[in-house]
């Protein structure tokens, strides 16, 4: 987990960005492949750190069993299978590099599996299963291979969540403080993004109910409060399929009603910290432009900028949340950004996008704030964890002494295409 400030007061200082009008209404995904007998419903992506040079590697899953993996960032994709699991329904995955990660299935009861590979999907271990009828597992979030949790349906009344501190033994969380469910109350197993884990920030979202909610912890689950939403309610079909909480002075929520898909009604909604964001409220917004219908997959782009999936479409904000536009019409499920230039998306009939970004990133020489600062960048950059999202090599040209000294007399404008 890489810790750090939210990146946009860093961007304010040092990056700026613009878009066009034509860049707005660009195709923002290409299309890499189709045609496996799966509806994929969770993707993940992390670095290979054994490659070199670096790429990603990128994990996928869904009905039918099956997993699929990338090594070279989706040129390739190569099936992976667990013993006696073409039956199961693999609706979560969690990446932490090319050859370890964590799938997770759905069910009742022991149909609710976790598994583990750290052999690049060669071999699987079986880690846990529901105990229980009541068992229905949601969605997984890793933030390192010995952390893990995992978010499941009510059971007596209040949500389960599982975690691992080893990467081998799960627990339940305690649940004493944790606010009862509403009835009917559950999380939809759509995107593996309904749990959204940052640091010791964890959220989940909730529909079903008469009221879409999102429970938040900041110390690691030992104690939670809830707060609803405006995001579209009051049917079992209805209410919050996916947050994004990446560097978490910004969560973004989207869901609607899956049953009616081209309805744009209260589908799209952000939360602000004003300690980060001043001149915002603190609280659950509803954007005021919405995307166009029922969106169940929602990713961070750089802070100000987000990408929204589902069945008709998808689109982007570039305001942090309060318009989106509509860029392409794929019909797709789940979303991962990897960083600004390192993203992908799921959806029926095995059909995996790569995110192709259309934006302009100013990268504007400031005078720094210390002589430390100076030293090490030459830039205005107070906390160099704050540009997280960016590619590596990007973080690396920020350190770079001989790159800096070539580039004090200009701004620099990094197209990506």
């Amino acid at each position: 987990m890489r810790h750090g400030r939210f990146l946009v007061p860093v961007f304010f200082a040092v990056i700026l960005t613009l878009t066009t009008a034509a860049a707005a209404h660009a195709q923002w995904w290409t299309m890499q492949t189709s045609g496996i007998d799966t509806n994929l419903r969770a993707v993940s992506a992390a670095w290979s750190d054994n490659a070199k040079p670096e790429v990603a590697a990128v994990w996928a899953s869904g009905s039918n069993g099956v997993i699929l993996r990338s090594a070279d960032e989706g040129k390739t994709w190569k099936r992976e299978h667990v013993p006696n699991g073409d039956l199961l329904d693999f609706r979560g995955i969690a990446a932490l590099d090319g050859t370890i990660a964590y799938v997770m299935s759905i069910g009742n009861g022991d149909k609710s599996r976790i598994y583990k590979t750290t052999d690049g999907g060669a071999t699987w271990k079986l880690q846990f299963s529901g105990p229980r009828k009541e068992t229905f597992f949601d969605a997984i979030s890793c933030d390192s291979e010995k952390n893990c949790i995992v978010l499941g349906d009510p059971v007596d009344g209040k949500f389960l969540l599982m975690s691992t501190e080893d990467g081998e033994h799960w627990r339940e969380l305690p649940r004493d403080n944790l606010p009862p469910a509403l009835p009917n109350e559950g999380a939809f197993a759509a995107s593996n993004s309904s749990l959204c884990v940052d640091d010791q920030n964890m959220y989940f979202g909730t529909g079903g109910a008469a009221k879409a909610r999102v429970f938040r912890s900041t110390d690691s689950g030992k104690t939670w409060s809830v707060e609803e939403t405006p995001i579209a309610n009051g049917n079992a079909s209805s209410g919050i399929f996916s947050l994004s909480c990446k560097n978490g002075a910004i969560v973004y929520a989207v869901g609607g009603d899956y049953q009616d898909p081209s309805r744009v009604f209260h589908s799209a909604a952000a939360w602000y910290d004003g300690a980060y964001l001043p001149d915002k409220p603190k609280g659950w917004l509803l954007s005021k432009q919405q995307p166009g219908g029922f969106r169940s997959g929602v990713a961070n782009v750089d802070g100000a900028t987000a990408v929204a999936v589902g069945p008709n479409g998808e689109d982007i904000t570039q305001d942090f949340g309060v318009t989106w536009q509509h860029t392409d019409s794929l019909n797709l499920n789940a979303v991962v950004m990897l960083d600004i230039s390192h993203g992908w998306a799921v959806g029926p009939k095995g059909t995996i996008a790569r995110f192709q970004n259309r934006r302009q990133y100013i990268i504007r020489n400031a005078k720094p704030r210390d002589e430390q600062t100076a030293q090490a960048s030459g830039f205005c950059l107070p906390d160099i964890d704050s540009v997280s999202t960016l590619p590596r090599s990007f973080v690396d040209f920020f350190l770079s002494g001989p790159s800096v000294a070539q580039t004090k007399e200009k701004d620099h404008v990094i197209h990506f295409h």
